[in-house]
């Protein structure tokens, strides 16, 4: 196990230098993107435009963070990880049309999401959820927010963090996948259970 401190925007080569098991930090740019974001995004890719935002390679966090506005500036209050499985969905499309290189969540993601990350070339980081106060505190700026008519927890927030994390890192670029892997491994000893009842 390693430990990476990232800066963006990070580059493909840097995540191919990463394993599951690892830990990471991140400083620089991360913004946030649920599934209203996610919906969004893909059409204008489709629709041939663009995001409000140069994501290439930024870290994407999935979070809807809980924000107020002091003397006419956003300030974070709680930004911990919303369950990452709700974008399984349509992560690999978002892998696909925008290079970002590290996918912050809690829970993990499945198999479409992994095969997406080994040929795109990113990572997926688990944040301990319930941590959200925790996470605020690696959140030094407010760089914007975009998309605000989709609801607080839906919008673009686009933070500045130094030292964000740790994050152990649950989806590598090679086709690893923790979850996965104890879900077999589960699996595997329920057979093995019922055969010696």
């Amino acid at each position: 196990m390693a430990e990476h401190r990232l800066s963006t925007p990070i580059l493909e080569k840097q995540i191919r230098k990463i394993r599951v098991g690892d830990i990471i930090y991140l400083s620089g740019i991360v913004f946030t993107a649920r599934d209203e974001a996610h919906h969004r995004a893909l059409k204008l890719a489709k629709e041939g435009g663009q995001l409000p935002i140069d994501v290439e390679g930024l870290a994407m966090y999935h979070c809807g963070p809980i924000a107020q506005k002091i003397d006419g500036e956003w300030k974070i209050l709680s930004a911990g990880p919303t369950t990452s499985s709700r974008m399984e969905l349509f992560e690999d499309d978002f892998l696909k049309h925008f290079a970002v290189r590290v996918i912050i969540g809690k829970g993990g993601m499945g198999s479409k999401t992994t095969a997406a990350m080994k040929k795109f070339g990113a990572v997926y980081g688990a944040f301990t959820g319930g941590a959200g106060a925790f996470a605020a505190n690696s959140i030094i700026e407010v760089k914007g927010v975009e998309w605000l008519d989709l609801g607080m927890p839906e919008a673009i927030w686009v933070f500045r963090v130094e030292d964000f994390g740790p994050m152990i890192v649950a989806i590598d670029s090679y086709g690893k996948n923790l979850y996965q892997d104890l879900m077999e491994r589960v699996k595997r000893k329920v057979i093995r259970i019922k055969r010696n009842l």
